[in-house]
């Protein structure tokens, strides 16, 4: 299965799931998550993609072998 590379509109998402792995561990995922949802609730769909991505960032920061051609 190939997993598509995450779209990063700056380097704040990289930050954001950073700090979310440090917090979180191997749960930051499912914060990341939660927060998306949470912004989902408040109607604000800006915040609600940026955590989206976020999530999806962390669960391809963690797969353990390559997904693509390493240079």
């Amino acid at each position: 299965m190939q997993l598509p590379a995450p779209f990063l509109a700056d380097r704040r998402a990289v930050d954001d799931a950073d700090a979310l792995i440090r917090e979180h561990g191997e749960e930051a995922g499912f914060a990341a998550a939660a927060r998306a949802e949470q912004y989902r609730a408040l109607g604000n769909h800006v915040h609600f993609a940026h955590w989206r991505q976020i999530e999806r960032l962390i669960t391809y920061l963690s797969i353990d072998s390559a997904l693509d051609t390493v240079h």
